[in-house]
């Protein structure tokens, strides 16, 4: 199986560059299927259905997502009725929305979704080890394909998780810090791992924001602003190659592309 997974989508600048150039990738690619995090798709935080069904519309069959997802109180209400959006399966149970999905491709392949959360530095919510191994058990009674976004702030804490679970799931990729890191790999017992695919939106930026607020935030440390920047529009993501009968990841390697700041969406 071919998969194709996309960096965080940041605001209207990463929803714009996403839907140019998505269609070419895939074709390019010969991508089976597509996943892309979404949580910061909506004005660089937050999700809405509209945004939802839009990202979905452009070719992405499953959107991830993370601590953000809360941000916009209409996602609410749409969390428990979709069926392509997830939500970090260890928030507590009664939360809206799923957090682990089985997808059924038209040639009768199956492949398993699950989004995570990790504690370190962030909400300290259910156990991401736990609630993840206890998913993955169910997940492999039905298919050995099975994908981990792990969003989470410390490298430790993500590679901690890939470790744990080496050859129960095919890759764990992780998301949350923005910036794509360079140790893609494959595990001993091939689980496929990258601790950060980075993002999609503008890099004349912090992490995907307009440069300026950022830094007013951290000198003022006073409530600012945060609006999605324009320039410098590169999506970031990462291509996979997945055995069909082993679920092993055979090959991972980093992509980016980008478009010309002087594109009339700019």
């Amino acid at each position: 199986m071919r998969i194709l997974i996309i960096g965080d989508i940041v605001g209207r600048p990463g929803r714009c560059l996403l839907s140019m150039i998505l269609p070419q990738i895939k074709e390019e690619l010969s991508a089976d299927f597509t996943i892309a995090n979404g949580e910061n798709a909506a004005g660089g935080f937050g999700i809405t259905p509209k945004i939802a069904r839009k990202i979905r519309s452009y070719g992405i069959d499953c959107i991830t997502s993370g601590n953000h997802v809360w941000d916009r109180k209409e996602i609410i209400d749409f969390l428990p009725e979709t069926d392509f959006l997830l939500r970090p399966a260890n928030y507590p149970p009664m939360n809206p929305g799923r957090g682990s999905r089985i997808f059924s491709l038209n040639n009768e392949r199956k492949i398993g979704v699950i989004n995570l959360q990790g504690r370190t530095y962030m909400k300290n919510i259910d156990c991401p080890f736990r609630v993840g191994e206890t998913i993955i058990n169910e997940m492999r009674k039905e298919t050995k394909i099975i994908i981990v976004d792990f969003h989470a702030e410390t490298t430790a804490e993500k590679k901690a998780f890939a470790w744990f679970i080496d050859g129960k799931v095919s890759l764990v990729f992780g998301t949350h810090t923005h910036v794509q890191t360079a140790d893609e790999s494959i595990f001993p017992k091939g689980t496929g791992y990258i601790t950060d695919i980075g993002m999609t939106g503008s890099f004349d930026s912090v992490i995907g924001v307009k440069k300026y607020s950022s830094i007013n935030f951290f000198l003022k440390q006073t409530p600012e602003r945060f609006d999605a920047a324009k320039k410098d529009r590169r999506m970031n993501g990462i291509f996979v190659e997945i055995d069909d009968v082993t679920g092993k990841t055979l090959k991972i390697e980093r992509i980016e592309r980008k478009v010309p700041d002087e594109d009339k969406n700019n």
